[in-house]
């Protein structure tokens, strides 16, 4: 991922994130779109755990590992998790994917049923199709509140108990975020990485409330900027929106990471095989045979512009169109040329032909 520009936009695990994606070449940019609110100290969710405690569930459904940890965390601070883990215990557990279920374990309990799909769709089809009516069936649900289950639940005849364990709140540094969606805009970004639904829509709504949103959708359809999401909940914001982002086959931020590298090495942007080679032209750097090239951003719009020729001529006039200001002296641009042919090293790679102006040396 040799000079490509990463956005991140989660606030949870980001470093951890950014340095996976730095260790395989790539720059990587902050602007979590929203700050993750724990509520250890949040009278409802204690008033909920205590109410749980006395009155047990007949299912308990865990969404998502994190919400789970801290749920034990804030029962723990307030000296009641002993006796909540016993009720659970006593539950049956419901975890909607593998991370939960990990949760559960982790605290010394045992998942009796996992959705692998990671949806609510599909805990919502088994435990209706089983019947709920007359069950006490607690929901702990993930940062952006109800997910649907609690009313499909008590329209069928359960008694709904919600937890909502931690909330997502306004982004940490909301410059940060309008700096990342108009750089987005211009193509200062070559891809964006969404760990969370909410935080897809928080950053796509972001870009929207600037102005910049049909801008960036459109940078994402025609590939010219890439999406990628951890999973098909994560994607759906961008899906409805008509991005098709890049999804790992498993939910993890690792798997998100392998997809991304593998999406470049398969050179799906602008990608040549010249004589010194492989040329591949990223947001704000050219990558040649591996290396980052030492080039103005003169010179990589000289360049840019002769790699989307696919080795066809480019003549004077169009060299003069990408250079700043408004030359119209064909010595400017065969200056620019030159100072290209010297930041690369190779003077064979752009050729000039004879009168009709220049084009790039495929192998």
């Amino acid at each position: 991922m040799a000079g490509c520009t990463v956005l991140v936009t989660a606030d949870r695990r980001k470093n951890e994130l950014a340095a996976a994606l730095e260790r395989r070449g790539a720059a990587v940019r902050h602007a979590p779109a929203l700050s993750m609110v724990p509520h250890v100290d949040d009278v409802e969710l204690l008033a909920a755990t205590r109410d749980l405690i006395t009155h047990p569930p007949d299912v308990v459904v865990v969404t998502t590992g994190i919400g789970f940890r801290s749920w034990i965390e804030a029962a723990d601070a307030h000296g009641v998790a002993d006796p909540l883990l016993e009720v659970l215990d006593g539950a049956r557990l419901v975890a909607r994917g593998p991370k939960a279920r990990g949760a559960i374990q982790a605290a010394g309990l045992t998942a009796d049923w996992v959705a692998e799909s990671e949806t609510s769709a599909e805990i919502a089809d088994v435990l209706l199709g089983e019947g709920v009516a007359g069950q006490h069936i607690a929901i702990q649900h993930h940062g952006a509140g109800a997910d649907g289950l609690d009313v499909v639940f008590a329209e069928a005849g359960a008694q709904v108990a919600p937890l909502v364990v931690y909330r997502w709140g306004p982004a940490p540094d909301p410059e940060a975020v309008r700096a990342s969606v108009e750089a987005a805009a211009v193509g200062e970004i070559d891809a964006v990485v969404f760990t969370s639904a909410p935080g897809a829509e928080a950053w796509l709504s972001a870009a929207e409330d600037h102005g910049v949103g049909r801008l960036i959708v459109g940078r994402f359809r025609d590939g010219s900027m890439v999406a990628a999401a951890v999973g098909p909940i994560t994607a759906k914001p961008l899906e409805h929106r008509g991005i098709t982002p890049l999804q790992p086959d498993r939910g993890r931020l690792g798997a998100l990471v392998r997809t991304l590298v593998a999406y470049y090495e398969e050179a799906e942007t602008v990608a040549l095989t010249t004589v010194a080679g492989v040329l591949q032209i990223r947001s704000r750097v050219a990558v040649l045979d591996g290396e980052v090239l030492p080039l103005s951003p003169s010179g990589l719009e000289v360049l840019r512009l002769l790699a989307s020729r696919g080795g066809d001529v480019v003549t004077r006039d169009d060299v003069l169109d990408v250079l700043p200001g408004d030359s119209c002296d064909p010595h400017t641009a065969e200056v620019a040329v030159a100072r290209l042919r010297e930041a690369t090293g190779r003077r064979d790679l752009v050729k000039t032909v004879v009168k009709r102006g220049y084009r790039l040396e495929l192998a």
